[in-house]
């Protein structure tokens, strides 16, 4: 018998979820599960009911695939089975977003999130997303803060299996039998990140095994150079709490680049998502070019950035 625990607590799902925990969670906190049904979640939502003890799953409804309510039910089924408490959320996708269906589903999950009262906001990426979430945003013209995407820790959203491969994943829900469901639109290449899943990641493992594990890598490096560049932003704002509007004098008293890394900085604070550091070149060139009585305005999903007077600043579109 306690060879068997030993095998069950050291196998890699295990040991990343006890680890995450140990270095983020206190024992009276309460977690909430980003919970869709799928082999990712149920496997973080087993591990994590094995050894936490004020756990809830939180599953969100888009409304976009005609099996969505069969996923409600099947997560309620499951909850229950375990005795874990489930909140569904049913969320509106803009289909017609400037910057896809894939992005505005993004955006719709994590306006779920905002309103839920945990401690901690639990989400089961792991070490192969991490991997095409790099490439995807590179491929999309994304700088340094994009291609260190998808952290651990980002405020209180945790990936305690960010450091396990998908085939643990698989081995820790069969070895326990346990049931998901699978979405059919992942399987549809049309999606720009099922394209790179399906078409271009198998490629690159077939000549490079070890990819998944050095991209993420390569990713958490990213991430790192980041925070450097948000100290350099704050020294260049001159305030640690520095937010919108911005005076565009302080803009201009820096170099281009560093102005953009100023710029990259609030906007993400704000939890704004670049689509392109083109793009964002491009904003930065408009409003520092605009006369003042000119008022351009540059869209990024649904916040405006604008020019008012000798101000840069931000509201919804």
């Amino acid at each position: 018998m306690a060879d068997s625990r030993k095998s069950r607590s050291s196998d890699p799902v295990s040991a990343a979820v006890a680890d995450c925990l140990r270095r983020y969670v206190g024992t009276a906190d309460h977690l909430v599960l980003g919970f869709s049904g799928g082999v990712d979640s149920v496997v973080l939502l087993h591990a994590i009911h094995a050894c936490h003890g004020r756990v809830s799953a939180l599953h969100v409804h888009h409304g976009l695939s005609s099996a969505a309510d069969q996923w409600v039910e099947f997560c309620r089924h499951q909850c229950a089975a375990w005795e874990i408490p489930l909140a569904v959320a049913r969320v509106t996708v803009e289909r017609n977003s400037m910057d896809g269906l894939e992005a505005a589903a993004r955006r719709a999950r994590h306006a779920a999130y905002d309103g839920v009262d945990a401690d901690w906001i639990l989400l089961a990426h792991h070490q192969g997303d991490r991997a095409e979430t790099m490439l995807l945003n590179l491929l999309r013209g994304a700088g340094v803060r994009g291609a260190g995407a998808m952290r651990q820790r980002n405020g209180r959203l945790l990936r305690p299996m960010l450091p396990v491969t998908r085939t643990d994943i698989l081995s820790y829900a069969r070895a326990r039998q346990l049931p998901w469901v699978d979405d059919d639109s992942n399987a549809d290449t049309r999606y720009a990140r099922n394209f790179l899943r399906q078409r271009i990641m198998p490629a690159i493992q077939q000549r490079f095994p070890a990819a998944d594990s050095r991209l993420a890598s390569a990713a958490s490096h990213f991430a790192e150079a980041t925070d450097l560049l948000d100290d350099l932003a704050r020294l260049d704002l001159e305030d640690p709490s520095s937010d919108f509007p911005i005076s565009i004098d302080r803009v201009m008293g820096l170099t281009e680049p560093r102005a953009r890394n100023a710029l990259r900085f609030l906007l993400s604070q704000r939890g704004v998502g670049i689509p392109s550091e083109q793009r964002l070149a491009e904003a930065l060139r408009q409003c520092l070019a605009a006369r003042p009585d000119r008022h351009p305005a540059i869209a990024f999903g649904p916040w405006l950035l604008r020019r008012q007077g000798r101000q840069i600043v931000l509201e919804r579109s």
